[in-house]
C-alpha cells in the first residue's frame, strides 16, 4: 500500500513539473525564434533546468509565512520580464543590419530563465506547506524542464529557419503574449 501512494505521489509530481515545464516550453519556442547554435540551446536548457531546482526549492524552504506576499510578485515579475523581452525582441527584429538585442547569454539567460521558473517558486510554496519531498521535487521539476525547454527551442528554431527574419518578430509576440497572460491570472 506504501508503494501505491509513493508511485501516486510520483505522478502528481510529474504533472505538476509537466505544468511548470509548459512555460519553458512555450517560451523557449519563442526564444528559439532568434539563431541559436545547438551549444547555447544546450546552456539555455541547462539553465533554466537548474533555475526550476533553486527556485522551488526556495519556495518550499520559505514555506507558509510569505506564500502570501510572493505568490503575486512572483508571477507580476515573471510576467513583466517576459513583456520587456518580448517587446525589445519585436523592436529590434525591424532594425536593419542589427542582431538582436535580447540574447540568451550572461544577464540575458539569467533574466529569461528567471522568468520563465518564477512561477515554480509560488509552486514550492505551496509544496512546502504540503511536505513534499524536497530533492524529489525538485530535480523531477528541474530535469523535465530543462527537456522541455530543448524541445521548445529546437521547435523554435525550425520555425526560425521556415520565417527567416520575421521569426524574431514573431518569437517576440509569443513571449510577449505569454507575459500577458501571467498577468492576467494575478
Amino acid at each position: 500500500m506504501e508503494a501505491f501512494y509513493l508511485l501516486k505521489s510520483l505522478f502528481a509530481l510529474f504533472l505538476m513539473a509537466i505544468a511548470l515545464g509548459m512555460d519553458a516550453l512555450s517560451v523557449g519556442m519563442g526564444m528559439g525564434m532568434i539563431p541559436l547554435r545547438f551549444k547555447q540551446i544546450f546552456k539555455i536548457g541547462l539553465t533554466i533546468g537548474v533555475f526550476h531546482v533553486i527556485m522551488p526549492l526556495a519556495g518550499m524552504l520559505i514555506g507558509d509565512v510569505l506564500s502570501h506576499h510572493f505568490g503575486k510578485v512572483a508571477l507580476l515579475a515573471g510576467g513583466v520580464l517576459l513583456l520587456l523581452l518580448g517587446a525589445q525582441m519585436i523592436f529590434y527584429s525591424f532594425q536593419k543590419n542589427e542582431s538582436p538585442m535580447v540574447r540568451p547569454v550572461g544577464i540575458g539567460l539569467i533574466l529569461f530563465a528567471l522568468s520563465v521558473s518564477l512561477d515554480s517558486f509560488s509552486v514550492g510554496l505551496s509544496l512546502g506547506i504540503y511536505g513534499a519531498k524536497i530533492v524529489v521535487t525538485v530535480i523531477l521539476f528541474g530535469f523535465v524542464s530543462m527537456i522541455m525547454t530543448w524541445m521548445g527551442l529546437l521547435i523554435g528554431r525550425k520555425f526560425q529557419k521556415l520565417f527567416g527574419s520575421y521569426s524574431e518578430a514573431l518569437g517576440g509576440c509569443v513571449l510577449f503574449a505569454f507575459g500577458i497572460k501571467l498577468l492576467l491570472h494575478m
